[in-house]
């Protein structure tokens, strides 16, 4: 389920870059005589968001850098004082093994029949995952865990060279978790990551009869040196696996599902239509 778990919410600073970023990022807030609700309301994120950032209780997304700098003209003060953060990997205990694989991954396969799968996720729908977890979990938890999911997906554009392949049911997007405007929103960043020449999306169709994937969902990574490697989870367990044979196994499987799933021309077109009905 991608990093479905909870960790600790204590925020680790070690070397004091946080606290560094954060004496930046509210210098230049009020250089440019803006209140946190004000600067909240002019970068897209909650006056909370903000409050936590500039007192060192959370590490920011790159969007907020990014959004800072555009937005108060920082000259790039912003930006280099987040070069300096050393982010911890905010994923469950269980995931951390493969969030560390996947940074230098060669390829990344993923076939998910339950939801949008972590690497494509947009935050609202994330952050509905995470939201409705059982038993509750604290707004301050959920938080770091949608900012971990989102910190995963930048690999989709920092490796380029890399080859993503994701096959995703239909009914996923027939369930419109979240509502509409959620799943809408969803559909489009998916259409927008499509055009990533190291993307690739496949739908299966709800009609098709022949299916390989009934055992659940398959992850599958390719290391520098050419190793492969596979991944499965649970409710609240998962297991690295390494054995040749039977990360073959899980290859033939994902080889088949590609054949049975819709190729991603026809897969665009199927998105596009989805996205037209919501």
């Amino acid at each position: 389920m991608d990093d479905q778990g909870v960790e600790p919410e204590e925020v680790e600073d070690p070397n004091g870059a946080l606290r560094s970023f954060a004496e930046v990022a509210k210098a230049f807030r009020k250089r440019s005589r803006l209140t946190q609700e004000e600067m909240a309301e002019r970068i897209g994120y909650s006056v909370q968001y903000v409050g936590s950032v500039e007192q060192a209780r959370r590490y920011p997304s790159e969007r907020f850098v990014d959004r800072m700098e555009s937005e108060l003209d920082c000259f790039g003060a912003v930006k280099g004082a987040a070069r300096h953060l050393t982010k911890p990997r905010r994923v469950a205990s269980w995931f951390k093994k493969w969030a560390l694989l996947e940074p230098a991954a060669v390829s990344l396969y993923t076939y998910e029949c339950r939801m949008v799968p972590g690497l494509l996720q947009r935050e609202e729908y994330a952050r509905g995952i995470f939201a409705e977890r059982v038993p509750p979990l604290e707004d301050a938890r959920i938080e770091a865990q949608v900012a971990g999911r989102l910190e995963r997906q930048h690999i989709l554009r920092d490796l380029p060279n890399s080859s993503f392949s994701f096959i995703i049911e239909q009914s996923v997007f027939d369930r419109h978790f979240g509502g509409r405007e959620v799943m809408r929103d969803q559909v489009d960043h998916i259409l927008g990551l499509i055009r990533l020449r190291n993307v690739t999306v496949q739908i299966m169709p709800k009609e098709q009869a022949e299916h390989a994937g009934h055992d659940g969902p398959i992850r599958l990574l390719e290391t520098p040196d050419h190793q492969w490697l596979a991944y499965s989870e649970g409710q609240r367990t998962g297991v690295l696996i390494s054995d040749p044979s039977e990360v073959s196994i899980l290859h033939q499987r994902y080889a088949k599902l590609r054949s049975q799933a819709l190729n991603p021309a026809d897969s665009l077109g199927l998105l596009e239509q989805t996205r037209g009905t919501l």
